[in-house]
């Protein structure tokens, strides 16, 4: 018995190895999780106009950037993840859209004051970067990821993994926005509900969100699999819990 799931567990890891972009479709209908209070493409929108210079920070494979029909020649992306990189050099870069790879020192490959609107969805930043690229009262949309996020799942999972600090939610991003003199429009914070309605789902999840699962393998970790295996044959899902926050600031430069 033991054997053959982890013959099925090591097919779902290697499953995961063919995800490209930022496209989760693969586990629809496997997983849910609530929606924050805030829709983030609508805040986007309710600020973003045609004749902006707009800047997508780690636009993954574009997807969610695409649908605001922005024209092409007034959009940058960033992208830190080598394969999205290739994949919008492919895409974006042959219909106008300037993209550049950014590392993890979060440095904007931009000259000063580049952007009407600089937007960001779940990746890091340095507000002094972001700053620097905002025109004078230019607009920077953001959803973060916050640092309690998974630790429910990560305790149970991985329970070798401790997380050393706790300084990324949304109070501690607030004062360092208005030190770097912004003015927030909009913040709010939520704490969502996420279930797995199977093992292939969890592992295909896991095993991309590889930062906050680091080291992570079903040949590493099959005990604790086979402990959430028993939760989910109990409950029908396995738990988890995310951590969000939004907010909308301006550059009062």
């Amino acid at each position: 018995m033991m054997d053959q799931l982890k013959k099925e567990w090591l097919k779902s890891e290697e499953q995961q190895k063919n995800f490209t972009g930022w496209d989760f479709s693969y586990l629809d209908g496997k997983w849910s999780c609530e929606e924050p209070p805030w829709d983030y493409r609508e805040l986007v929108l309710n600020y973003l106009t045609p004749t902006m210079f707009l800047l997508d920070m780690g636009t993954g494979g574009g997807e969610l950037l695409q649908t605001f029909n922005h024209p092409y020649e007034q959009t940058a992306v960033t992208e830190g993840y080598p394969p999205n990189y290739q994949l919008l050099l492919q895409t974006l870069d042959p219909q106008g859209v300037t993209v550049k790879f950014v590392g993890e020192e979060d440095v904007l490959d931009f000259p000063d004051d580049s952007f009407d609107l600089v937007i960001n969805s779940h990746e890091s930043f340095a507000v002094a970067e972001v700053k620097r690229v905002l025109k004078p009262d230019g607009l920077f949309i953001s959803q973060q990821v916050g640092d309690f996020n998974g630790l429910n799942l990560a305790s149970r999972l991985m329970p070798e993994v401790r997380k050393e600090c706790f300084d990324f939610h949304l109070s501690l991003v607030k004062a360092e926005l208005e030190q770097h003199h912004f003015d927030l429009l909009f913040c709010d914070e939520a704490y969502l509900n996420q279930q797995f309605f199977d093992m292939d789902s969890l592992i295909f999840y896991v095993r991309t969100i590889e930062w906050e699962y680091p080291g992570f393998t079903v040949e590493k970790n099959f005990k604790e699999l086979l402990g959430l295996y028993e939760e989910l044959k109990r409950h029908g899902t396995i738990y988890n819990l995310q951590h969000r926050f939004a907010f909308v600031a301006r550059n009062t430069k």
